[in-house]
């Protein structure tokens, strides 16, 4: 297909090499525990698509990064989540070091070593949490002689066996006593880390999404992200920014997998025209919608508005990816379902993306608000 093809292109452009290598390994080898996907896309260069070129990175913008996520969820939609979670971490941090004295130079230091080095960032944001907003803190920061003792699990977390730093949202004493978002720069296999088994579904398993258990982990305070009292609204255009990566990154994969299974009736000319062109339009508005929040976003949509118009984006996709890929698979037929289990396993995938937050239920009231004239509030 013309607009899966165009995403290819895009992919091909960051990451020489990387579509060729992932479709020369079997689908369910490609999406099993352990999998040798995200080896590959380390490889190929996959972790500085988002990283501006100051620090050796791409510098790829919204429409770009939705491009290259829907052509990884075409061929490893366990590849295209996991990596969401480093893409949208590098977003946030990376916005944070452009603008002078944000960042400490130990902070800059690591940014720096993350592409020549080839390193994966895990996100220990709230991901993942029933109802919770993404960037709610799920690690409590206790502060001590030199910086903080970290406490506290992510579940699941994708990248957990290949990363190389943990990013984790932490609830940290303000002057006034009360808890105050920072975010903690963590090297993976610090002390008092561990993983431990946790995803039991064979959708996504390649995405290494297993817990991260933290146990009294001191991280030095200059690698500690705060607020400061000069500095009030330091995080809070990093929380937005995240959130509008993250909601953009993640429907794209979904939107990659559904897509590669209507490439597949088109391709093979299963149903009649009517049925294909019907299967492909839908798919293809869904794609427009999240295309043009995207492209919003580029042009330099921010704040609750940009909030607005990727959640407005990633339901539609939501809604239509499952009826899409339904009907995908009643037109590749009975045989094509017992002889290419993968088309059903993608099925299957599209429809977790309901699972990642907010939920649809739990942005309901704030988004209606919103569409009212008011703030846009997510709990």
């Amino acid at each position: 297909m013309r607009s899966l093809d165009l995403a290819r292109e895009v992919c091909e452009r960051y990451h020489p090499g990387l579509l060729k290598a992932l479709a020369g390994v079997p689908y369910a080898e490609r999406e099993r525990p352990g999998g040798p996907v995200i080896g590959m896309f380390r490889a190929h260069g996959g972790v500085g698509m988002l990283v501006p070129a100051a620090f050796g990175g791409h510098g790829a913008d919204a429409v770009q990064a939705v491009a290259v996520q829907r052509a990884l969820g075409a061929l490893s939609p366990s590849l295209a989540a996991a990596v969401t979670m480093h893409h949208f971490t590098a977003a946030m941090l990376y916005s944070l070091a452009g603008r002078g004295g944000r960042l400490t130079s130990a902070q800059l230091a690591v940014l720096h070593e993350v592409v020549p080095k080839r390193q994966l960032m895990a996100s220990g944001w709230a991901e993942g949490r029933t109802q919770a907003n993404i960037l709610t803190p799920s690690v409590t920061a206790r502060p001590v002689e030199g910086g903080f003792v970290l406490t506290g699990a992510k579940k699941p977390c994708s990248l957990s066996a290949s990363m190389d730093w943990l990013t984790a949202s932490v609830a940290v004493p303000g002057p006034d006593g009360r808890a105050e978002l920072a975010l903690a720069l963590v090297p993976a296999g610090s002390e008092g880390m561990e993983v431990r088994p946790f995803w039991g579904s064979d959708l996504l398993a390649g995405a290494e999404s297993d817990e991260v258990v933290l146990q009294d982990v001191f991280v030095p305070r200059e690698l500690v992200v705060r607020t400061t009292a000069t500095d009030p609204g330091r995080l809070d255009d990093l929380q937005s920014a995240g959130f509008v990566w993250f909601e953009l990154l993640i429907s794209a994969g979904y939107t990659g997998a559904a897509g590669a299974l209507v490439e597949a009736v088109v391709d093979g000319e299963r149903g009649t025209a009517g049925e294909r062109a019907r299967l492909a339009l839908r798919l293809e508005a869904a794609l427009a919608v999240l295309e043009g929040a995207a492209r919003a976003v580029r042009e330099g949509l921010a704040g609750e508005a940009a909030v607005a118009a990727v959640l407005v984006a990633r339901y539609a996709v939501q809604e239509a990816l499952p009826a899409v890929a339904a009907q995908a698979l009643e037109l590749l037929g009975g045989l094509d379902f017992i002889r290419a289990p993968g088309h059903a396993r993608m099925a299957g995938v599209v429809r977790a993306l309901a699972f990642h937050p907010p939920s649809r239920a739990g942005a309901a009231e704030p988004l209606l608000r919103y569409f009212g004239g008011g703030p846009l509030e997510l709990a």
